[in-house]
Order: C-alpha cells, then structure tokens, then sequence
C-alpha cells in the first residue's frame, strides 16, 4: 500500500504540473526508491499487472494476487485523491492523448507493461539474473528505467500509466471528469503482463529447471536469437516512437530502454542488441 501510494501520488503530482521534460524520470525514481524499499517485505510488486506477471510464471502464489490488487489499486486511488486535493480544483485524468484515438492508446499500455513486466521477472525473478545466492543490486533500477524508456516514448498516446493502480486511481480521482478509461487501460495493461510471462517462458526456460538441471543449463541458438530479437525489437520501436512524437529526450530514452535490455538478456545471449 505505501508503496503504490507514494508512486501514484508522484505520478498525479507530475501529471498536474505538466512538466513534460522531467515527469517520466521523476516517476522513474519514485518508482525504483519504493521497489528497493519495499521488496523485503513483499516483493515490491506495486502494479496489479506485475503481480499477475508473476503469478503466472509460478513466481507468486495466487492465493494472495486478489489481497495483493485490493491493497494496490486502493493505496492508487487514495494517492489519487490526496495529489488532486494538494492540486484543487486541478486534476488528472486517464484517456487518450489527442490526436491518438484509444486504439493507439491500449497499443501503448500493452507494448511498455509488457517492457515493464519482463523488467521484473528478468532482472529480479530469474533464477540465474537474480540467483537467491548472488542476488543483483540492479533490479530495482533495471524496473523503475522502463518509465524513462515508455513514458518519454508514449506518454503522448497514453499518458503512460503501464499499472492498474495508476490508471483506476487516477480516473477515480477524476470522476468529475467522469469514469471511463481506467478500467480500459487497465484490461489491456494485464494483456501486456500476461505477454510478458509468455515471452519470459521462452527466453528464460532454465527457470522451470530443477535445481540440478540449472547448474548444467546453456541457452540454446534458437532461445539467444529470440533473446536478440526482443531485445532489438524494444530498443528500435522506443526509437521510432520517441522520435515520431517530438520526445523532448530521445536519446535518454533509448539509453534507458537499451540498459534495461542489457540487464534482462545479458545472460541468456549476451544482449549485444546491434
């Protein structure tokens, strides 16, 4: 809960001030402070989409997802609330960005919660990127990057939420406005988890291993072509849409997307991604 409250509160915060040129990297670091701060204690997860990610690869017990969403899409909506009271009578909405219709609108929320969610079980659900006996210090930063990558390269469509809690909560708190797209981007942003956990099976099979077979496991050719292909796949189309939509920090971007590929991969084929 306070972990999505202190997210949500920043991104409602940045989306009111309409400061276009930092919003995403602020909401980056909020991001990455509350994962490292919180994933002790129970896996700072802070999106409804990652916990279902990780459910579905056997990462999460589904018996705690439906606890794990009440308490993450209600700390969306009180932060929500408790920014547009800070901002009164300002508030901030969910919906499409003109002149993008919702069609490119639910593109978007797929395409970087799927980035989001692969982040997260890559950098700190893989057995091998995050072995339980030499874990990474680099995951948190490898998660809160995606922002930086997706919000520069599609804030203009979207609005950039890649998370349940900040979509319903910031509709909620508009309900002035009235309630519409949060539960939209909300549907489409579990299609990018779900997604997520289909191409992790791919890349990451040794993570369905046993123990002993583990120790012994090499990627396959086919497994580091897809691993190139993804990770080229990202890095290009972050590109395409940071420049096709007049991004005020292209190359910051790209960098962000490229590092975060590089710390998924990097084991599987060596992320050379050129």
């Amino acid at each position: 809960f306070v972990g999505v409250f202190v997210l949500v509160f920043t991104v409602v915060c940045n989306v009111i001030a309409g400061d276009s040129n930092f919003a995403p990297t602020s909401i980056a670091c909020s991001l990455m402070v509350m994962i490292y701060a919180t994933g002790n204690v129970s896996g700072g997860h802070l999106n409804p989409a990652v916990t279902f990610a990780l459910a579905l690869v056997g990462k999460h017990p589904w018996a705690d997802v439906p606890n794990y969403w009440v308490s993450q899409i209600t700390a969306g909506i009180a932060a929500g609330f408790a920014a547009c009271r800070l901002h009164a009578p300002k508030e901030a909405n969910v919906a499409p960005v003109a002149p993008y219709t919702s069609q490119y609108a639910f593109g978007a929320e797929i395409l970087y919660t799927f980035l989001l969610c692969f982040t997260v079980l890559s950098s700190a659900g893989s057995k091998r990127n995050n072995s339980p006996k030499d874990g990474n210090n680099f995951y948190a930063l490898a998660i809160g990057f995606t922002i930086i990558a997706g919000g520069y390269a599609v804030g203009g469509v979207s609005g950039a939420a890649f998370n349940p809690a900040v979509a319903i909560g910031l509709d909620a708190s508009s309900y002035n406005d009235g309630i519409a797209y949060g539960f939209a981007w909300a549907a489409f942003e579990l299609l990018g988890a779900a997604a997520a956990a289909l191409v992790f099976r791919i890349v990451r099979r040794e993570d369905f291993l046993s123990d002993a077979d583990l120790e012994h496991y090499v990627p396959s050719l086919m497994t580091k072509l897809w691993s190139e292909f993804i990770g080229v796949f990202m890095l290009v189309v972050t590109v395409g849409l940071n420049l096709s939509n007049g991004s005020p920090a292209t190359a910051w971007s790209a960098a962000a997307v490229l590092m975060c590929m590089i710390y998924n991969l990097g084991d599987v084929s060596g992320a050379l991604l050129n």
